[in-house]
C-alpha cells in the first residue's frame, strides 16, 4: 500500500502556482502577467467584459477541437460580446503556471464550472507598450466527474 507523509499530501494539494522566469525577465513581470491573467479570470466569473477586454489584444483569437476533431476558431471580438455585464456566474479559476522570456510568456490556467466542464486554458502573452497581453488562447475541455452512484 502506497503511504504518503500527510506534509507532502498538503503541499501536493496547495501547491504554489509554478513559475519559470528566464534571466532576462524583470521581476515585476510575473505580477504584470498575473494580473492580465486575473482580469480575464475574474471578468469572465463577475460578468465584465471590459476587465476581460484589458486581458486581450484586439485582434486575438480562441482555438479548440470541436467534437467533430475539427480545428474552431473564435473571434476574441465575439467572445467578449458574449459576457453579459454584471451576470455573475459559478467559473473559478486558477493560474497554473507561468514561464516568461524577455517580452513573451506562455501560461496555463484551469476554469472549472461546477457541473459542467473544467476547462484547461492555455495563453500566449506578449509585452508591449508597456503592458502584458494575451494574444492567443487555446483550450480543452472535461466534463465535469459525476458524483458516484449508489
Amino acid at each position: 500500500m502506497l503511504r504518503i507523509h500527510p506534509f507532502l499530501l498538503v503541499a501536493f494539494i496547495h501547491a504554489p502556482l509554478l513559475f519559470v522566469a528566464q534571466p532576462n525577465a524583470t521581476p515585476q513581470d510575473l505580477p504584470l502577467i498575473t494580473t492580465t491573467l486575473m482580469d480575464y479570470i475574474d471578468g469572465t466569473a463577475n460578468g465584465d467584459p471590459e476587465q476581460v477586454r484589458r486581458a486581450f489584444h484586439p485582434d486575438f483569437n480562441l482555438y479548440t477541437v470541436n467534437d467533430a476533431d475539427s480545428l474552431l476558431i473564435r473571434s476574441g471580438a465575439k467572445y467578449i460580446e458574449g459576457i453579459k455585464p454584471g451576470e455573475k456566474n459559478t467559473r473559478q479559476g486558477r493560474i497554473i503556471s507561468i514561464d516568461v522570456e524577455g517580452n513573451a510568456a506562455m501560461a496555463k490556467a484551469e476554469i472549472a464550472i461546477p457541473g459542467w466542464r473544467i476547462f484547461t486554458d492555455y495563453f500566449l502573452l506578449l509585452k508591449y507598450e508597456g503592458a502584458w497581453r494575451i494574444v492567443q488562447k487555446s483550450y480543452t475541455w472535461r466534463a465535469w466527474p459525476k458524483a458516484d452512484e449508489k
